[in-house]
């Protein structure tokens, strides 16, 4: 599942995200959700979220 909409992301949930010094080659980094930063309902590149370490960037993926 991407994660283009809000509401199927919330704290706790393990994903892999795109971090900004990342967009080019488009490495993923796996964490999991403490915070969403996107206010927004759905989001073209992914909602942007903070993880749990601390590391911000959009979300690639959702692993249930």
């Amino acid at each position: 599942m991407n994660g283009q909409y809000r509401k199927d992301i919330y704290p706790g949930l393990e994903v892999d995200i795109i971090l900004k010094k990342d967009q080019r080659s488009g490495k993923r980094t796996r964490g999991v959700v403490k915070d969403l930063l996107t206010s927004s309902a759905f989001h073209s590149r992914g909602i942007k979220v903070r993880l749990e370490d601390g590391q911000i960037g959009r979300v690639a993926e959702i692993f249930e």
